[in-house]
């Protein structure tokens, strides 16, 4: 008798079944799983040493917990009693080895997971779905290109879309004929309330030791400078241990940021909270180096929020180049003053729309999964990519399934929301969980002196979400329904793979629709505890599964919230790759013999 394996790796009966069976069938042995134990027949040899075609001697019974101690590949010890058996068996046991000295499988991880055979073959089976798609949005005489074509004329006729003004309300009016024309099923606008936000007028000039202009972009929701201006002495600093430290030294002053770039996610809370944290120590206005990795001197745009209590005080950004040539000079001891002057308009009880568009599932159209992308966007650029791309895909995603005749058990909605830099109205606001800030420098005073100056609850990057907060509002009877939600909001660059929100079974799920993707190299699964989107965070903090897409952005900052942002960031051969998963991964999700269980 073989007596062998671990009480780590083969403590599942159904572990053999899947890994181990399959394996040794491979090589044309018979095994059963009964109980504990693997039964394999072993063969009869001829005398050149193959494998008999037909005759048997004994079954050869393989306990599957049997505790061992043999020290092979990397250090795990396994104890193999000492007998002769024959080649056929040493290949078995050469093979078990190999297989079964994987590290176990977990429903945490999934590259290792234990799903059902049933189940796997069932998403396996969606195979020629997914080739159908590809093929389908990849020929000159199907849909490719079309995303893109779609796009362009969409960002060429609108240009940006700020939450408030009628432009925006003008794109919306487009895109719900758009989704009409297309033949979708309950096509409709919902109402959104909230107080808007406009920049008017505004720069900023080095005025000493010489004059020079700056380029700034006003932050969304910053108050005005008085109608004359403000002409004031500067600060620089490069972190707000650096502001607390010269903190004796800011009433009456303009600071500058010039925190170094670490990541988007790190690096946002100088955006955000600098003007309120600089307020605190008197400082009249704040200019802040925007966050990106990477200035050709453009300016960033984005949100940020006053905390309850300070002073209210003008702030904008500045490019990167400016920010390191005000930080060199400020070093070398040079006085600086900057003249400032901002407009902007604040106008309550605006009114905009999300449009909501869908296909309604054949036999359980009650239950949803969601797609989606914002269709506003900052005033700047075109909105190509944050978020036209997003919101284009999205639509476009249903158009093909649409155009293929395949519609799946569930429904799949898209909805195209607002996000940019407004401020829900009391009546609209939900409760949002608490936001923790990211660390701000290795040492934690950074971040109880921050804490200091905030609510129990802070908002996020991008502070409101509007779109997201109102849909969440008027559907939160229909949130158990709600199998998935999937967003893109970080770019439709080249796709490889999925990045997910959710429980570990429903991780396993998703990892096997990835293993879908080989034909296009988009195979890569993030199984993340972090929410992967930011319209649809609102959702996923309500347990609700969401997903993303991983595409090749590392570029994305570069255009993020400036003029840079337009069509020539876009490709459309990548705009295709991501409406045809974004089509595939919904309907199969929507499709499927199970929902994705909730953690």
């Amino acid at each position: 008798m073989i007596s062998f394996i671990c009480s780590a790796v083969c403590s599942r009966t159904q572990y053999a079944r899947e890994r181990v069976v399959p394996a040794v069938e491979n090589i044309k042995i018979p095994c059963i799983v009964v109980s504990d134990l693997m039964l394999c027949r072993r063969s009869n040899t001829t005398t050149a040493g193959r494998s008999g075609a037909s005759t048997f001697r004994r079954v050869i019974p393989i306990p599957l917990r049997t505790e061992v101690g043999l020290a092979v590949n990397g250090g795990r010890h396994m104890t193999v009693p000492s007998f002769r058996f024959s080649r056929p068996v040493i290949v078995v046991v050469v093979l078990l080895l190999q297989i079964l000295l994987i590290p176990p499988p977990t429903e945490g991880s999934p590259d290792k997971c234990r799903l059902v055979r049933s189940l796997r073959d069932e998403i396996a089976g969606y195979r020629p779905v997914v080739d159908r798609v590809l093929s389908y949005v990849q020929d000159q005489r199907g849909y490719k290109g079309r995303t893109w074509t779609a796009l362009s004329k969409f960002t060429d006729t609108f240009g940006s879309r700020l939450a408030g003004t009628q432009n925006l309300e003008n794109s919306i009016d487009f895109m719900l004929n758009k989704l009409r024309t297309s033949d979708l099923d309950n096509v409709h606008a919902e109402r959104v309330v909230f107080t808007g936000w406009q920049r008017r007028k505004e720069y900023a000039t080095l005025v000493s030791p010489r004059v020079k202009n700056l380029a700034i972009l006003g932050l969304g929701g910053s108050v005005s400078t008085a109608p004359e201006g403000i002409r004031a002495e500067v600060v620089v600093v490069n972190s707000f241990d650096d502001l607390f430290n010269k903190s004796s030294q800011v009433s009456g002053k303009i600071v500058v940021y010039n925190q170094p770039y670490v990541s988007y996610g790190k690096t946002v809370v100088y955006r955000s909270m600098g003007a309120s944290v600089a307020s605190k120590y008197g400082a009249v206005a704040t200019l802040i180096r925007s966050i990106t990795p990477f200035s050709l001197n453009t300016p960033h745009a984005g949100e940020q929020s006053y905390s309850n209590g300070v002073k209210k005080i003008p702030t904008a950004c500045i490019t990167v180049e400016d920010a390191e040539l005000l930080n060199r000079m400020y070093n070398r001891g040079s006085k600086l003053e900057i003249f400032l002057k901002m407009d902007s308009k604040f106008f309550a009880n605006a009114t905009s729309r999300n449009t909501i568009a869908e296909i309604k599932g054949s036999t359980d159209p009650d239950k949803v999964v969601l797609v989606s992308g914002h269709l506003d966007s900052w005033d700047v650029g075109q909105g190509a990519m944050d978020d036209g791309g997003g919101a284009f895909i999205s639509w476009n995603s249903l158009v093909v399934l649409k155009n293929l005749g395949l519609r799946p058990k569930r429904t799949i909605s898209t909805r195209s929301s607002l996000v940019s830099p407004q401020f829900l109205t009391p009546q609209s606001q939900v409760p949002i969980p608490i936001f923790h800030f990211p660390n701000v420098s290795n040492e934690p005073s950074s971040l109880t002196r921050l804490s200091s100056l905030t609510d129990s609850t802070i908002d996020a990057e991008e502070e409101g979400y509007i779109g997201a907060f109102a849909y969440l509002k008027g559907h939160k009877s229909e949130l158990e329904k709600f199998n998935l939600v999937i967003e893109s909001d970080e770019g439709t660059f080249q796709p490889y793979g999925i990045a997910f929100h959710g429980s570990e079974t429903s991780a396993c799920i998703v990892a096997e629709v990835a293993k879908l993707f080989d034909s296009i190299n988009a195979t890569t699964m993030q199984s993340s505890k972090d929410n992967v989107g930011s319209d649809i965070e609102v959702f996923e903090n309500l347990n609700i599964p969401g997903l993303s897409l991983l595409n090749r952005n590392e570029k994305y900052f570069w255009y993020h919230h400036t003029e840079a942002d337009t069509m020539a960031v876009e490709d459309p051969d990548s705009l295709d790759l991501n409406t045809a998963m974004f089509a595939i991964i919904s309907y199969i999700i929507a499709d499927l013999s199970v929902e994705l269980p909730r953690s």
